[in-house]
């Protein structure tokens, strides 16, 4: 008996512990939808929890980088109407090519994100502040463009809106497959290069990084960098997924993506917890809107309280191996 306590001890200590809640959560979520309604575990509903939620999964692979990091960005969820507000405008006013559209916002979320990185570096400002600047900045910046939706029907954007790549019988969508794409890299990213090892060890311990000689205002930028080219990137997704452009797109997605973040098992103080978390909380997230969905009876708000309630629970599931986590 001792031996079984002993293991459930070091299993609750072990760095991949909320990241296994998680996925338990996800095989009960999932197994209580197909109890209560035939067809839920059908493939095509499975692979349209990543089609309709890759722009947030993209997002949430570049929050996670930055909570690892021991930081928080809030604009994100500007940033993607902001790209969408621009690219639109430029395809339907300007007459740009598409391709150089989506290279333009692109460069234009990896500025934005650099931008803040180097202002909560080099002017010691807190990241809750500077991002929340960033957040109302971007958003107002989107009815400087229209206060109206901006309709996409630009070819190649509309043509990718309605590319189905087949999947063992199902289809996914091109955002979907740049979604995981973009995951599996950033997954090697964090585990395997010297950046990767860097944003760990600024999250975990400032001051020990610094006494270490890593370059840790080059680190933080280059994560705030990324960060605003998930958004950016995540914008474009949403593009393709709405065929528009407008200011009230992704209202709140940069909370949908922190708890996502958290539910996937990563610490908000930083320096701890897997880039591959993102995906389950997504599809966690993803999972409760679909029972939601398919119930018929209960208001889209319930979401948000289910949402609240896990969140609240991973934050003291957290809190509760966070001192045995730092030492």
């Amino acid at each position: 008996m001792s031996a079984v306590l002993t293991q459930a001890r070091g299993l609750s200590g072990a760095p991949y512990f909320t990241s296994i809640v998680t996925v338990i959560l996800l095989a009960m979520l999932l197994a209580a939808g197909g109890a209560a309604y035939p067809g839920f575990l059908s493939w095509q509903v499975m692979l349209n929890l990543l089609i309709d939620n890759a722009f947030l999964l993209v997002i949430a692979v570049g929050m996670g980088i930055v909570i690892l990091s021991g930081g928080i960005d809030l604009s994100v969820g500007s940033v993607l109407a902001l790209t969408t507000m621009v690219a639109a405008w430029l395809l339907n006013t300007a007459h740009w090519p598409p391709v150089l559209v989506i290279a333009t916002v692109l460069v234009m979320g990896i500025v934005f994100g650099a931008a803040q990185g180097a202002l909560i570096h080099f002017f010691q400002l807190q990241p809750f502040i500077v991002t929340l600047a960033g957040m109302f900045l971007a958003r107002g910046l989107c009815y400087l463009i229209s206060i109206e939706s901006i309709t996409i029907d630009d070819p190649l954007f509309v043509a990718v809106s309605q590319t189905q790549v087949p999947v063992l019988g199902g289809f996914l969508s091109v955002g979907a497959l740049v979604a995981l794409l973009l995951l599996v890299v950033t997954i090697w990213v964090s585990r395997r290069t010297a950046f990767g090892r860097a944003v760990y060890a600024i999250g975990g311990n400032e001051q020990s990084a610094l006494m270490m000689g890593l370059a840790v205002g080059r680190t933080r930028v280059l994560v705030y960098a990324f960060s605003g080219f998930c958004a950016a990137l995540g914008g474009v997704l949403f593009a393709f997924y709405m065929l528009s452009g407008y200011g009230q797109h992704a209202q709140g997605t940069e909370l949908d993506a922190i708890a996502a973040v958290v539910i996937g098992g990563t610490l908000l103080s930083g320096g701890y917890g897997y880039v591959a978390g993102a995906l389950s909380g997504v599809l966690v997230l993803g999972t409760i809107q679909t029972l939601i969905a398919f119930d018929g009876t209960l208001s889209s708000w319930w979401t948000r309280i289910v949402i609240g309630a896990l969140l609240f629970l991973f934050c003291v599931v957290q809190r509760l191996l966070s001192a045995r986590v730092k030492t």
